[in-house]
C-alpha cells in the first residue's frame, strides 16, 4: 500500500543573498504538528533530507529540485509557510495546483498572487493552522 504525503514547503533562502537562509525552526514544529494530525500521512521536509542543499553543486540543485517537484506533484497535500517571499515555494504551490495536490498556506501575505491562486486554505500563522487542525481532524 502506497503511504500518502503530505510536503512541507517554505521558505529557504527567500532574498538572502550568498549561502544565507532563514531560521528553519518551523519545520520540525510543523512537522510534529501535521504527523499528529495526519498520523497515516507520510510527512516530507525537504531540508530535512537535504540540509546542506545550499552547497550542492549546480547539477545536484537541478536534480534535487526536480525531485521535489516530483514529490509535490505525487503529493496529497502541499502546506506551504510564507513569512516572505520564496520563489522556490512559489513553484512548488503552483505545480501542485496544475496537477490537483491540494495547497495550503501559512502567510501574512493573503494577497499575493500564487497565495491566491494556489491556496485552497491561508493561515495567518501555525497556531491558526494547530487550531484549524485540532478542530476539524479526527
Amino acid at each position: 500500500m502506497i503511504k500518502k504525503r503530505v510536503f512541507i514547503a517554505g521558505v529557504i533562502q527567500g532574498s538572502c543573498r550568498g549561502k544565507d537562509i532563514h531560521s528553519q525552526d518551523y519545520r520540525n514544529r510543523l512537522k510534529l504538528i501535521l504527523q499528529r494530525a495526519f498520523p497515516n500521512r507520510e510527512v516530507y521536509c525537504p531540508v530535512e533530507n537535504h540540509p546542506n542543499s545550499v552547497e550542492y553543486p549546480i547539477e545536484e540543485v537541478i536534480n534535487t529540485f526536480n525531485y521535489h517537484i516530483d514529490l509535490v506533484k505525487g503529493s496529497e497535500l502541499v502546506v506551504a509557510y510564507l513569512p516572505t517571499a520564496s520563489m522556490g515555494t512559489g513553484v512548488e504551490m503552483w505545480e501542485a495546483h496544475k496537477s490537483g495536490v491540494e495547497v495550503w498556506a501559512i502567510t501574512p501575505m493573503k494577497e499575493n498572487w500564487v497565495v491566491r491562486i494556489t491556496a485552497s486554505k491561508v493561515f495567518e500563522t501555525i497556531e491558526d493552522l494547530e487550531r484549524y487542525l485540532e478542530r476539524t481532524v479526527e
